[in-house]
């Protein structure tokens, strides 16, 4: 039986299809273009199609595709892209695996830590409200399509992954040449909470919850010890032996470069914490964030 994958080509479902090869598992991809070996199968969800043999009998998806957030400036034409590309998708997808006679035992859906909003000081877990914003309602309105396989039977999972670190995508990537001129410097007020994972420990994260059948609904897939803004630069600082500025980028530097997404990806934060993976006996390799960087880099 089969794992089926979205998103493989990003920078999540590569090492998470790396992990699961590794382990025996017969991975295929959804992939949009028209597939070139056994372990690919097309899908086009912006056209509502997929697939639906290759999805027929599988063990589990997982479901992490969408357009990246920070790599664009958020004009609304990239707006309505980022939305359907999560939306209109996972919508596609669990259609899909409504219409199945032999559904997958679980889905996990991606989501984000920015379902929260801006939590200030306040750690929240999976109990947590829905915030404001644009990305908290983006996530909310994609949960909310994933959600829609629980009617199918399907174990459905909803990950809301924190900052992911890695050294070969994402955040840190971008992080790592300005701070390696030890340029790095606090963002806005530095006081914004930061919830983040390693790479290797997301991985193990989802491996965890694909084979505890106890573990459904919302999950923060996010270290266990958050940091604000300021406390994550110098521990970077750190990691590289670089010195770091003393003055912070101010706000408006950031908004004139990016747009929204520095308002709601950078100068905002959330205080996540991963209650339902610590309750169900999942154990961090990098619990803290200097052993993260040391382990990355």
């Amino acid at each position: 039986m089969a794992i089926i994958v979205t998103g493989a080509s990003g920078l999540l479902g590569r090492a998470l299809v790396g992990a699961l090869t590794e382990e025996g598992e017969r991975v295929v991809r959804l992939v949009r273009r028209p597939p070139t070996s056994s372990d690919e199968a097309l899908w086009q969800p912006d056209k509502g199609l997929v697939d639906q043999a290759a999805l027929d009998g599988a063990q589990a998806v997982v479901h992490l595709a969408g357009a990246g957030l920070g790599e664009r400036r958020w004009s609304e034409a990239y707006r309505r892209e980022i939305v359907d590309s999560r939306v209109a998708g996972t919508r596609t997808l669990v259609t899909a695996l409504k219409k199945l006679e032999r559904p997958p035992h679980v889905l996990l859906s991606a989501s984000g830590a920015g379902f929260y909003g801006d939590t200030g000081d306040r750690a929240t877990d999976e109990s947590g409200p829905r915030g404001e914003g644009f990305l908290a309602e983006l996530c909310e309105q994609w949960e909310a399509e994933a959600a829609q396989a629980e009617s199918a039977g399907i174990r459905t999972v909803r990950l809301r992954t924190a900052i992911t670190l890695s050294s070969r995508g994402g955040a840190l990537k971008q992080m790592l040449p300005i701070f390696k001129l030890g340029l790095g410097a606090p963002l806005g007020s530095g006081g914004q909470w930061w919830a983040w994972i390693s790479l290797d420990d997301w991985v193990r994260a989802v491996l965890h919850i694909l084979r505890n059948r106890d573990i459904a609904g919302p999950v923060n897939v996010a270290a266990p010890e958050p940091v604000t803004n300021k406390e994550f630069t110098k521990a970077l600082g750190r990691a590289l032996k670089k010195p770091t500025m003393p003055i912070a980028v101010p706000g408006f530097a950031l908004r004139t470069g990016l747009g929204g997404f520095a308002d709601e990806g950078l100068l905002i934060g959330q205080r996540a914490v991963p209650a339902k993976l610590l309750d169900s006996g999942f154990r961090f390799l990098h619990p803290t964030l200097d052993e993260a960087l040391a382990a990355v880099l």
